[in-house]
C-alpha cells in the first residue's frame, strides 16, 4: 500500500467532518459539534513543532486521494514522557492496509526527533481492527490499562508500545 502523510492544514477541515461521523467514532466517544470539529482543525493545523507532535492528512497514491488521518503527541504516561498516536481511516478505505501503512510511516517520523523513546496506541479492548493495526506495526502490546477518552470518560484499553530506539527491523 503506497500513502504519503501530508502536514495537516487549515484546508483540512472537510476531511476531519467526514472522520468526524458516529460510525468512525464509535469507540472515540461519539460524534463532536461543528464547533468542536473547527477547534480541532484548528488545533492540528497548528502543530508546527515536530519534537512535540504533528498530525497529517494520509493520502492514497497514486490517485492523491485524502482517506484518513494519523497524528503523534507528548503525553505522560506511568511517570515518563512518551509520545502517543492515533488514526482514523475512512470506511470505504478501510481493510486495505492504510492505517498499517500510514503508521509504519509515522513511526519514522517519531523516530527522527530523538526526543522521546517509546510510542504508545491505546485502542479499546474491543476495536479489533485498531489493535491488529498496532500488531501488524510492530507495537508490543504491554496489556489492558485504564483510560480516559474524551477527558472524563473511562475505558478500558490495551497499552500497545513501539521502542523508538530499537534497530530498525
Amino acid at each position: 500500500m503506497e500513502i504519503r502523510l501530508v502536514k495537516w492544514s487549515d484546508d483540512d477541515l472537510e476531511l476531519l467532518r467526514q472522520i468526524n461521523a458516529p460510525e468512525m467514532k464509535e469507540h472515540l466517544g461519539g460524534p463532536e459539534t461543528d464547533e468542536q470539529v473547527i477547534a480541532r482543525n484548528a488545533r492540528y493545523a497548528s502543530m508546527n513543532d515536530p519534537a512535540f507532535g504533528g498530525m497529517f492528512r494520509i493520502v492514497l497514491l497514486p490517485d492523491e486521494v485524502s482517506v484518513g488521518s494519523i497524528g503523534y503527541w507528548e503525553r505522560e504516561w506511568q511517570g515518563e514522557q512518551v509520545y502517543e498516536t492515533g488514526w482514523s481511516v475512512l470506511g470505504e478505505y478501510q481493510g486495505r492496509g492504510i492505517a498499517v501503512a500510514a503508521t509504519r510511516a509515522l513511526i519514522e517520523v517519531a523516530r527522527e526527533q530523538h526526543r522521546h523513546r517509546y510510542l504508545h496506541a491505546y485502542p479499546q479492548l474491543d476495536n479489533g481492527a485498531s489493535n491488529a493495526i498496532c500488531r501488524k506495526a510492530g507495537f508490543v502490546n504491554l496489556g489492558p490499562c485504564d483510560f480516559e477518552y474524551p477527558p472524563g470518560h473511562p475505558i478500558k484499553c490495551n497499552d500497545w508500545r513501539f521502542d523508538l530506539q530499537a534497530a530498525e527491523k
